[in-house]
């Protein structure tokens, strides 16, 4: 799936549902540029800067208002002229589509 129609779409519950496996995931990622698994590969994330901390703030505002709409809250950790965003459903234990949905729709808000 390409991240404009990543973007395009919506989450979903996924309580009862399985992470996704390793090809998938991979084959996604590559629709991602900069995103990559995390360490221990239950999220994807990718570190976003800026020039000075009113641009980050202004993402994080963006995201926040993105992940309350679609009940999917990253894990962000930011500082001046940088943003690192998390995604992982924990409902699956692992990476879902709804991760993919979200960071493709980060990356909609910055085109």
């Amino acid at each position: 799936m390409k991240s404009e129609q990543l973007a395009l779409a919506h989450c979903q519950p996924r309580k009862g549902e399985k992470a996704m496996v390793d090809g998938g995931i991979e084959d996604l990622l590559g629709e991602l540029p900069g995103w990559s698994r995390s360490h221990d590969g239950k999220a994807i994330i990718k570190d976003f800067t800026f020039d000075n901390f009113h641009q980050t703030l202004g993402f994080i505002n963006a995201v926040g208002f993105m992940a309350n709409h679609e009940d999917h809250h990253p894990d962000l950790e930011a500082g001046y002229g940088h943003c690192q965003v998390l995604w992982s459903t924990h409902d699956v234990g692992g990476i879902s589509m709804n991760d993919f949905i979200c960071a493709a729709r980060v990356e909609a808000l910055l085109r």
